[in-house]
């Protein structure tokens, strides 16, 4: 489904503010993996995510989405496989748009842009009963402007518009760090459960080792730029945030030492 072969990105080369942030990457996933991201501060996750996206494009090595290498495909080209949800609620909807206008938008993805994006009876009743999927009452206000929401609405909004079309990839990019802790569980919550029953193949990244537990079937851990940690299915059940420490510091002869990663 999705296949990363040795990937390499540089940023700076040749400066003072050279910085190698992906160092011979290899990640492989199945369909339906649900697979979390773990590292510190600058481990390269983010910068794996916007190489697999499109956003940004490898110095070496290729990026492989369904039999099909996409190293030269731009962001907007890739969106026929992926979507992706955001750290800021903000990003990923329009606030001057109604819930069911952006919906509408979101339901287009990976198709040929036409002014025939309007709603009509059929596609309302679609969208409330996605949007009942969520149960937290947005299927009520189709024609709420987004901006007025808050940010775990919105931030639902966002998760729902990246996966009722059932991408071939779903990215989650730190989806939860904006939200306080209630609303951090909820959408966590409701992630799970689209992933689910969807049957969607998921790479997350996430700052919280034990959100990185709790979900997903399989675990990685970055560290300056390398995947040094790769716990398959067999060995995540029963992991504890103690057992990532313990492993990190076999592995790299020294302790991990950043609180937002071993506090969440």
């Amino acid at each position: 489904m999705l296949k990363i072969n040795h990937v390499t990105k540089l940023f700076n080369a040749n400066t003072v503010d050279e910085k190698l942030a992906l160092s011979n990457v290899n990640l492989s996933l199945a369909p339906s993996d649900f697979v979390t991201v773990i590292g510190s501060n600058g481990a390269g996750k983010s910068t794996l995510m916007n190489v697999i996206s499109g956003v940004l494009k490898p110095d070496d090595g290729n990026v492989i989405i369904d039999d099909v290498e996409v190293n030269k495909l731009h962001e907007y080209q890739r969106s026929q496989w992926i979507a992706r949800v955001f750290q800021d609620p903000m990003a990923g909807t329009s606030p001057n748009m109604t819930i069911a206008e952006n919906l509408s938008i979101a339901y287009l993805r990976g198709y040929k842009r036409t002014l025939n994006w309007g709603l009509n009876k059929k596609k309302k009743h679609f969208f409330k009963e996605q949007l009942e999927r969520l149960g937290i009452g947005l299927e009520n206000r189709l024609n709420a402007k987004v901006g007025l929401l808050s940010g775990g609405e919105r931030q639902a909004l966002s998760l729902l518009m990246a996966t009722f079309t059932k991408p071939k990839i779903l990215l989650l990019d730190e989806h939860t760090a904006a939200l306080d802790p209630s609303r951090a569980e909820l959408i966590s919550n409701l992630t799970e459960k689209v992933v689910r029953e969807f049957n969607l193949t998921t790479l997350m990244v996430t700052h919280n080792m034990a959100q990185a537990i709790q979900l997903g079937n399989r675990l990685i851990m970055m560290d300056k730029g390398q995947v040094i940690m790769d716990i398959p299915p067999s060995k995540k059940q029963g992991l504890t945030v103690e057992d990532l420490l313990h492993e990190f510091t076999a592995i790299k002869g020294e302790e991990l030492n950043d609180d937002r990663v071993i506090l969440g």
